[in-house]
């Protein structure tokens, strides 16, 4: 099926992310910010609830003191999210980031 549309999407999708994952170090919090929100974007207007949640609480982790190992953190579960529309497992996935982070 690499000719629906939510596959494709999500291919798209994933070269962002594996992008970012490479280009975390040498980027500034607002270029992260940036990337961040605007996978929260595509993700959103597919129904990507759980990568649209965790884009979200990303892109505002990078804002946010020791933001490349939020990022990491947060990167290490988008490809379960991007899997996924279920906001049970946003919700899983967001409290999965927060356990990890604290």
């Amino acid at each position: 099926m690499a000719d629906d549309p939510l596959s494709i999407v999500r291919g798209q999708l994933g070269e962002r992310i594996a992008e970012l994952q490479a280009r975390v170090p040498d980027l500034s919090p607002t270029a992260i910010y940036a990337k961040m929100d605007a996978i929260r974007a595509v993700a959103a207007e597919y129904g990507l609830v759980a990568l649209e949640g965790l884009a979200d609480c990303s892109a505002h982790l990078a804002m946010m003191p020791g933001c490349r190992v939020a990022t990491r953190s947060c990167l290490e579960h988008m490809g379960d999210a991007m899997l996924s529309n279920s906001p049970a497992d946003r919700t899983t996935i967001l409290a999965a980031i927060a356990v990890r982070l604290h």
